[in-house]
């Protein structure tokens, strides 16, 4: 197997209990049409946090914010390629959003989540990530896919 692939994932809320999410370009060839969080791969050069802020700023514009790296996910995509996915959280409080050609910007209701169509391991990331707090364990987990192609979530 080669060495995982490596990404970023922001989770950023505000204070009205909603998540920022992006909904794919009908475009892109991963998730088009669906809700995802803002981010993206690491590129050379870059830590997590570097790529966190980079990803952020270009997906939606936010510059001025604090991200907490809050956990880590390993995704087996297939059986030669991995993901290692890096988990920040962030408070965005005010200022303009500015959308980018990956997808348009929404903020929805953590308790709305169910009503849109998110890539579904944010069905399992998105409370675990709006609930962690400084001081709590990380996040860390794993995914796979079962024979029949179901997601397979397991956290520590």
């Amino acid at each position: 197997m080669k060495a995982p692939q490596l990404a970023a994932g922001i989770f950023t809320f505000d204070d009205q209990e909603r998540a920022l999410l992006i909904e794919g370009s009908s475009r892109k060839r991963l998730w088009s049409n669906m809700f995802n969080a803002i981010g993206g791969h690491i590129e050379r050069g870059e830590d997590i946090f570097d790529a966190a802020y980079r990803e952020l700023e270009e997906e939606t514009g936010i510059k001025e914010i604090l991200l907490q790296f809050c956990g880590q996910i390993m995704i087996d995509v297939r059986d030669d390629l991995g993901v290692a996915l890096f988990l920040f959280r962030g408070i965005y409080l005010e200022g303009r959003l500015t959308p980018s050609p990956e997808g348009s910007l929404f903020w929805k209701h953590i308790d709305a989540l169910n009503e849109i169509k998110l890539v579904e391991d944010l069905t399992y990331l998105l409370p675990s990530v709006y609930e962690y707090n400084t001081g709590d364990p990380l996040i860390v987990g794993k995914y796979h896919y079962d024979q029949k192609g179901n997601l397979i979530v397991n956290f520590r």
